[in-house]
């Protein structure tokens, strides 16, 4: 057990540096997942995968949490939202610009249950505020039972369900949640 309040641990951009390490990432998660329940339903070699980390770099959108020098956890805040994020009525209306969506959250296997997640959570919060941004939204797989209990707990809202339009018949239903800042 880690305890974060007592270890050095610091979030940050990533760099291009960071790469083949969260590749190692998501494939080490994957693999986790493929053992147990895959709550998201990830597909290694599909998502997420090093296109993914490497495409939130260049943008400049990832973030890692780093304990020991390592990346225990990583986050993708951007002003991006899928598609279906039209068909709902959100909490609050405002231009995208002014809204962070959150992508590709994950924390590393050996993390998992020490406060990783809600590090970054935590992390999105604060760093939307410092943006002044209007709210956060997400959306997580109907079957990840654990994202969404976290989700909750930080205060985001339900705000409905859509298909994204994967076309992948484990991912088909995605709940949409958000928290107004």
């Amino acid at each position: 057990m880690i305890d974060l309040n007592a270890t050095d641990y610091k979030i940050e951009k990533g760099t291009e540096n960071d790469i083949d390490e969260l590749e190692r990432l998501y494939d080490d998660l994957n693999d986790y997942l493929e053992s147990g329940i895959n709550y998201p339903g990830w597909i290694k070699g599909i998502y997420p995968i090093r296109e993914t980390a490497a495409d939130g770099i260049k943008a400049g959108t990832l973030f890692v949490l780093r304990v020991n020098n390592k990346i225990a956890g990583s986050v993708i805040l951007s002003h991006e939202p899928e598609e279906a994020y039209r068909d709902v009525t959100w909490g609050i209306e405002a231009a995208y610009k002014d809204i962070i969506v959150i992508h590709t959250f994950v924390v590393h296997p050996k993390y998992m249950k020490n406060g990783v997640g809600k590090k970054l959570m935590d992390f999105a919060k604060s760093y939307s505020i410092e943006e002044k941004m209007k709210s956060i939204r997400l959306d997580v797989s109907i079957h990840n039972k654990p994202a969404i209990a976290l989700y909750e707990k930080c205060g985001y809202k339900y705000v409905g369900t859509v298909d994204l339009g994967l076309n992948i018949p484990h991912l088909i239903w995605f709940k949409l949640y958000e928290i107004i800042l």
